[in-house]
Order: structure tokens, then sequence, then C-alpha cells
């Protein structure tokens, strides 16, 4: 969507959401610039006590189920940019992507489940190009950071040696911060989903999965599945849950970018630990968890007994006190090391994934008429513009160190 004719810039749908919640709170203070918005559910009690929590009253409300076509349609006519936290993206989501793609309605979320993104890239990307909807997946801690911390460094590679990094790898080396019930619930949708179908976990391991069909990339990626000290790094590492998501987009960056990276081009994430048991012992943790999300009874006893629900998470104390510091380490062609650091001053998945998702829309409603339509990625659509943004409005740098 290009034009600015609607009477929104912006729409909160899910505003009552863990993480839309937070997304008022943020907007209920925004002077940075001028806009208009407005919040969407499916519950207007809910939509009405979030108003006067956050002195919002005269900010206008939109009700709308997630299945109701009708309603979402006449959402999205009053839009030029649609953010929805409403997960499992896979149980909730797909209308709203469809109604957008329809309308050139241009939308943002917050979506980890690669499985979903490729399911609506194979409906809709050719609806959404022929109307002019821009369709951003993954707009928050998944995976603003990697995406435009890989984007950065390849820009500073190209910038000094003509030629891209061939390998980058991420390294968490700080982070703070709790889960909420949201993404809790999107993580065993997808276990479920892979349980049940075999196709799907086949899906799941491919690192090019939502890169466009005939993309040339065939190189095999390192998936870190176990703790390690790395060398070059002299680092334990262990496994990044998020990797999972993060990596997909950034090679599908890749693809839509030209393959600006290069064909053969490496990338993968950990997270790091300063020692060896703590590398183990967490390892082992998250495939216990991992293993008991597999089964059944003890995917649903996590769900009701142990696990936050949707709609619960951090505190206000947490997401204040929370915060991320991830390294993206290269060796350049002339032989030089590069590294690009990019920190939040918020906990990753809700304060910061808060103040990203609103910027990058934002970003596409203000910034970006020149972007056609189709599913983007956000270094792919809003690269430097939405770099600027994170750095000025959202505690979110991404420098060169």
């Amino acid at each position: 969507m290009t034009e600015t004719t609607k009477q929104f810039d912006i729409i909160v749908y899910g505003a009552t959401s863990f993480v839309g919640q937070i997304m008022l709170e943020y907007l209920a203070s925004y002077q940075d610039e001028t806009i208009s918005w407005a919040m969407a559910g499916r519950n207007e009690q809910k939509l009405l006590d979030a108003k006067q929590a956050n002195n919002l009253e005269h900010i206008p409300h939109i009700i709308a189920d997630a299945d109701d076509e009708a309603a979402l349609t006449a959402m999205c006519n009053q839009a030029n940019v649609v953010i929805s936290t409403v997960g499992p993206y896979a149980l909730y989501g797909e209308t709203l992507v469809k109604v957008c793609a329809q309308t050139g309605t241009d939308y943002c979320d917050l979506t980890g489940e690669p499985q979903w993104i490729r399911a609506m890239l194979d409906k809709y990307e050719n609806t959404a190009k022929a109307s002019g909807a821009r369709i951003i997946n993954s707009a928050g801690f998944d995976s603003i950071p990697s995406d435009l911390g890989v984007y950065a460094l390849q820009q500073h590679a190209l910038a000094t040696t003509d030629k891209p990094a061939f390998h980058i790898k991420m390294r968490v080396r700080r982070i703070k911060g709790g889960a909420s019930g949201g993404t809790i619930a999107s993580m065993l949708n997808v276990v479920e989903e892979a349980g049940k179908n075999p196709a799907l976990r086949k899906l799941l391991v491919n690192p090019y999965v939502l890169c466009p069909e005939g993309h040339p990339f065939k190189q095999y990626q390192t998936n870190h599945k176990k703790a390690q000290f790395e060398e070059d790094t002299q680092m334990w590492i262990m496994p990044f849950i998020m990797a999972a998501i993060n990596e997909r987009i950034v090679h599908r960056t890749n693809a839509l970018l030209d393959n600006r990276y290069g064909e053969h081009f490496l990338y993968d994430e950990a997270m790091s630990a300063k020692k060896g048991l703590q590398a183990w012992g967490m390892t082992l943790g998250l495939g216990a968890f991992m293993v008991g999300a597999s089964i059944k009874p003890i995917r649903n006893l996590l769900a009701k007994h142990i696990l936050p629900k949707p709609g619960e998470g951090p505190s206000k104390h947490e997401q204040l006190n929370g915060m991320f510091d991830m390294r993206f380490y290269t060796t350049l062609d002339n032989g030089d090391k590069a590294t690009v650091k990019v920190c939040g001053d918020r906990d990753p998945g809700y304060g910061s994934t808060a103040k990203m998702l609103t910027q990058a829309a934002l970003c596409l409603a203000k910034d970006a008429p020149e972007v056609a339509g189709g599913f983007w990625t956000p270094a792919a659509a809003l690269n430097d513009k939405l770099i600027a943004r994170l750095a000025k409005h959202a505690g979110v740098t991404i420098e060169l160190i």
C-alpha cells in the first residue's frame, strides 16, 4: 500500500493480547511524530478496559473476530498498515493475511512459525503482489535483530571489500527477559503440528524453506544441537531456540535482495555461555522440554499447569529491566575481522518486541513508498530506514564495533 489516504496509519489488531497491551502503553506515550491509529480485537469490553487503563478513550476501537472475513475487510479498508499480535498464527492468522493481500493493505506481525509463513506465501503472495499489499512477517525479536544485524554487517563487507561476507555467525552474548503464554502456545502448536505431519518435519529443517521458488542456495548450513567450545570466538556456545525462524528469515532476505550475500552464504546462530557446565545444563534442559512437548499428555500437562498461558507473561519490572546483546561475527574477504553489535534496552520478546513491531509498521506506512507489493522480510523491505527508526524511537541500536 503506497498511498496514505486511509483513516489510520496503523491499526493494532490483537490490542488486548500480552504484546498488544505493551504496544498500547508505548503508543499512549509516543510523541515523536504525528500518527493516526486505532485498536482492534474480538472482545469489546476488553478493548474498553485497555483504553481506560492507558487513558486512550479518544482512540477508536474496532471489533473483528479472527475468522470474520467481512469484519476484517471493513477494518483493513480503514488502515494503511495492520499490525497483528494474534497468535498462534497457524491457528488464528490466515484470514487477516488473506484479507490484507486482497485489499492491498500493508501488514506486519511477530510470528515465529516458519511453516505458517510458507503456507501463506504459497497461498497469497501472488495476490499481494497484484494488490500492492506489503506483508512483513517476523517483525519482533524474531527476527528483526538477526535480519538487520546480518544486513548491516554485509553492507560493511560490501563497502570495504566489494564482496559479501561468506560466513556470518550470530552469538547471543547476554539476554534477560521472560516468556509469554502466547509465545509458548505458538511453540507448542508447531511441535504438535510437526508430530502429526512427517512432511512438515522435513520442511522445518530446511534452512531455505522461506526462499522463493527457483533460488540457487544449496550450501549446507550449521545447525547447533549441542553445547561446545568455539575456538575462534573463545566461547562456550549452545542452541538458540529462535535460530529456527531467524536463520530462515535471513536466507529469505538474501534471496529477496538478489543474492546480495552470495549464493553460498553461511549463517548460524547460537547462545554463548560463560562456562561449559552452564552450556550443557541449558542444552539438556531445552532438549528435555522439546521431548516433553512432543508427547501429547506431557504437552497438555505443561500447557495447563506449568507454562504461562496466553495473556500471561513477564511482569512490568521484568520488561523494563530486560535487555539483549547480540554479536555478529565474520572474516572479510581481505582477511580482516568485523563485528556488528545489536542491543535492546527492554525484555527482548515483549518490551523490545512491542517497540520494534510498532516502528516496523510506521516505517512501512511512512518511509517506504517505493516497496512493491508482496511478502517481505524486515531487512529486505525496510533496511536502513528501520535501523534509523529503531535507534531513535525503540532503544535498539545496531553498530559496527
